[in-house]
C-alpha cells in the first residue's frame, strides 16, 4: 500500500543534479558578478566608503536568509552562485580601483 500512495515519482536520497546545478552556479555567478562589480564601481565613483558600507550592509542582510535556504534543494544551487558572485564582484572591484 505505501508504494501505491509513494508513486514512481519519489525522491531518491542520493541523486544530485551536478550538470544541472553546476550550470545554474556558473550563470548566476556569471551575472551576479557582473552586477556586483558595476554597482560596486558605480558607487566607488561617488564615494568609495559608500561603495564598501552598501555592499557590506546589503551582504550582511541577505546572509541570514541565504544561511536558512542553504538546503533547500534547487535553491542551494543559487545560493552558491550569488556567494561565488559577491566575493567575484567584490574582487574586480578591489582589483579595477588598485589599478
Amino acid at each position: 500500500m505505501s508504494q501505491e500512495c509513494e508513486g514512481p515519482y519519489r525522491a531518491q536520497a542520493d541523486s544530485v543534479p551536478w550538470a544541472a546545478g553546476g550550470t545554474v552556479v556558473v550563470l548566476v555567478a556569471l551575472l551576479g558578478g557582473v552586477a556586483v562589480y558595476a554597482f560596486g564601481c558605480a558607487l566607488a565613483a561617488v564615494n568609495p566608503l559608500l561603495a564598501i558600507g552598501v555592499n557590506v550592509v546589503a551582504a550582511g542582510g541577505v546572509a541570514p536568509t541565504a544561511w536558512r535556504w542553504r538546503f533547500t534543494p534547487v535553491v542551494r544551487w543559487v545560493l552558491a552562485g550569488a556567494a561565488a558572485a559577491v566575493v567575484l564582484g567584490w574582487i574586480a572591484v578591489i582589483v579595477y580601483q588598485l589599478s
